[in-house]
This record gives C-alpha cells, structure tokens and sequence, in this order.
C-alpha cells in the first residue's frame, strides 16, 4: 500500500491570520512561501484579493476577483525565509484596525528556465506537494500546439491562468475535461472550449490562441498536481440536507475551496484558522470582495479525513448540483509509515 511522503502539510501549505498596522509589520508564518495569497477578512470592498509569488518579484500582485492586469504595489511585500514582509499602509495586505489572512503554498524557490515545452517558461516547482508556479511569454505568431513546461513530473489536475496584462483568470480541472473551463474572477457556470488545456507530466499543452498564446502577454499559471496525504481534487453532488455530502480526502483538509459548475455560484474558500472549529469555519469568496462570513447555522465540518457542509445552502450543497473543489491538508489520515497521524 502506497503511504503519502508528506507527514505534515503544513511544510507545504499553511494558512496565517495577522493585523494590519501601517508600517513595518513582518510576518512570520511557518514555511518560506512562493506563493501568498491575502484577503482582508474584516472589510470589503475596496480591499482586493492580492497574490503574490516569488517567480514575478515583489511587490507585484494580481487579485482573483479582477480581470486587471499584474499592478506593483507602492509599499513593500517581499517574501522571505519565513514568510513574508510588510511595510507601508496599504489596505489590500497593512491598514491598522483591518485582519488579514494569508494562504501560503511552498513551490521550489527562485524559478529555472525550463525547455521542456515548445515556449520555454520559468518554473518553481515541488515535485514532492505536487505545486508549480509558471511564468512564461507568447509568441505572438499563432503558434499551434502550444506546450510550456511545468516541471512537476506528474500531469496537474487544477491549473489557474491568468494574463499578466488586463484579462480574466481561466480555472482548467481535470473533473471538467480538456474542453470546459471555469473563471475565477467570475460566478460563470463552465464553459465549453475546444482543447482549452491538456496537460501532460511534463507540459501544459494549449490550443492556439487561447489563454496568452497568441499574444506577447506575460503569462502565470499555478499547477497542482494531487499528492497523496497532502492535496485532493475532485467533485461532488449536493444533497441539500443540513448533513451534507461526505467528500473523502485521506487527511485533515487546512484548507477548501469550492465552486458550483454546472450553474452560477461564487468560489468559496474556507481554511482551518477562520473561525477554526466545526462547524462555524468562515467563508470567503475568491471573485468578490466582500468580507468573510461566518452565518449562524454553521457551515463546513473539516473533519480527520475530509469534510461535509452543515449547511443546505444551493451555494455549496444544493441537491443534484455538481461541485468541483480542491483542498489541502493539515495531517494525513496515516503517516508515511502507515501510522495514523493525530491533529498537532
């Protein structure tokens, strides 16, 4: 029996809760991030999602919950050993009398160049949690058959896109097929597009045209591929009862995320930190702005290994509705020697 090689996922993902303070305000989180992702929990509107990574530099961002193009931030956002540091009042990730959390993915570092594909990208990789982030240029010519590598070994099951300059964010999982897509910044049902992604172990493999290829945009994507023990992506059907659909992960989840994709809905984001007991953990949506909410009927069961809503809202749990998801873990059902592994 294959046992996971991860005995604690919050060596590669883990989520951080903090106060804004306006000026130097360092953080330390547990891991060196390549990839923050902020939100302000507290205030909505104007305050954007932010995610940064280590392959753009610093004080770069772009928000899941705009089609606006990569924007630098006047104030320092550097990520460093041990987390990340701030200084500067802004309100997206530093304003006094606003709380933040930050989602934290380890990748590999500084990027490499990577020729695996017939455009070479620059790539962070973990081949061990199964997470890459990917930079790479168009052509602009219209090429056909289009393959960036993405350096993980193992064919992604999720991969978010996003064009650097002004444009939406394009959500491939595998659930879906290589000719549907989802928009992060967006409540859209998925939509169909011939070949819209067909990634490979080593490539992501682009029609042409489509997503950046045809362009001279700069272009991110983030790959996941699924590690046993550490990450899970997949679907579910709603039952819309208060006791919800069991979703079987093998580990803990420290973090979920869910979208309706056979109608319109919102992402919904839930961590282990927000609230951080069953069922009350707090949502957040990635398109929107809005602050997280907490409901008072109770929300999301993360339980030793997996989840259920508590909660028969059509958001997340409407009767015959299907839901993709990805979530990671806070400690395997079973260690890497098969041991059960109890919560830390």
């Amino acid at each position: 029996m294959a046992y996971t090689t991860i005995n604690k996922g919050s060596d590669y993902f883990i989520s951080h809760l903090y106060s804004g303070n306006d000026t130097t305000n360092n953080q330390s989180v547990g891991l060196t991030p390549d990839l923050v992702w902020v939100k302000c929990r507290n205030v909505g509107s104007p305050t954007q999602h932010y995610i940064a990574d280590k392959i753009r530099g610093n004080e770069k961002y772009i928000s899941s919950n705009a089609t606006t193009a990569e924007q630098t931030d006047g104030n320092t956002f550097e990520l460093v050993s041990g987390g990340f540091n701030l200084d500067g009042g802004n309100g997206w990730t530093n304003l006094t009398g606003r709380n933040y959390v930050a989602w934290n993915w380890l990748a590999g570092g500084t990027g490499v160049s990577n020729t695996d594909g017939n455009i070479t990208s620059t790539v962070s990789a973990s081949t061990t949690s199964g997470f890459s982030i990917v930079k790479w240029t168009g052509t602009g010519t219209g090429q056909s058959n289009v393959t960036i590598g993405h350096g993980l070994n193992a064919t992604p099951k999720v991969i978010i896109f996003k064009q650097l300059d002004t444009g939406g964010w394009i959500v491939y999982h595998e659930v879906l097929g290589s000719n549907n897509f989802l928009t992060l910044n967006a409540t859209d049902a998925s939509t169909s597009a011939t070949g819209i992604c067909n990634p490979n172990s080593t490539n992501i493999v682009l029609p042409t045209s489509y997503i950046g290829t045809n362009s001279t945009a700069g272009m991110i994507a983030y790959c996941f591929a699924e590690k046993k023990g550490f990450s899970k992506f997949g679907s579910y059907v709603g039952n819309g009862s208060t006791d919800g659909t069991f979703v079987y992960t093998g580990f803990k989840p420290a973090f979920v995320m869910v979208k309706k994709y056979n109608a319109t809905e919102d992402w919904f984001m839930y961590d282990n930190k927000r609230g951080g007991f069953n069922p009350d953990n707090f949502r957040l949506k990635a398109n929107d702005l809005a602050s997280e909410d907490p409901l008072s009927t109770g929300q999301i069961d993360l339980l030793s290994n997996g989840w259920k809503f508590r909660n028969s809202g059509t958001q997340y749990n409407a009767s015959g509705d299907s839901y993709i998801f990805m979530a990671f873990a806070e400690n395997p059902l079973v260690s890497s020697t098969g041991t059960p592994v109890t919560a830390r």
